[in-house]
């Protein structure tokens, strides 16, 4: 058996990236009534960035991260896991990995914001140590904002 790697999207997995994205996000859009941001962004441009890296397993690409670098933080801007492979870690795993980039990059954060109607993604980032920091409307979103402080 494979152990899932996590490397850095390339231009050919574009496709891949798109399609989990808008499978992962597809059954929340009746919940907030419009597409979650993620499913609007821009990949072949994240890509182009280094912004997205992309979860392997069994030879196929099953998660999704895109990582923005801020001045003193590490912006977890989208983690999406294919849904036929959900409920396996591959997202726990892939913010793990986030959060080492981020100490290893030196930031002393890592912070994201999700829709306040995904209450299931607040709870597992609460888990993972994530804290709240505040709620504000934005673009059209209700969202909940937290951060995770990372050990020096």
């Amino acid at each position: 058996m494979m152990t899932p790697t996590i490397r850095l999207a390339a231009p050919e997995d574009l496709a891949a990236v798109e399609a989990i994205v808008q499978a992962a996000y597809a059954g929340y859009v009746p919940l907030i009534g419009q597409k979650p941001g993620p499913m609007s962004d821009d990949y072949a441009a994240l890509i182009g960035t280094r912004s997205v890296h992309v979860l392997v397993d069994e030879g196929a690409i099953l998660g999704v991260l895109v990582l923005v670098p801020e001045p003193d933080t590490m912006l977890l801007d989208n983690v999406a896991v294919r849904p036929d492979a959900q409920g396996r870690g591959y997202g726990r795993m892939l913010i793990v990995f986030a959060e080492r980039l981020a100490a290893e990059r030196g930031s002393r954060a890592v912070r994201l914001y999700t829709n306040e109607a995904m209450s299931g993604n607040i709870r597992l980032y609460e888990r993972l140590g994530f804290v709240e920091t505040h709620r504000a409307e934005e673009k059209g979103f209700r969202r909940v904002y937290l951060t995770k402080p990372l050990v020096a």
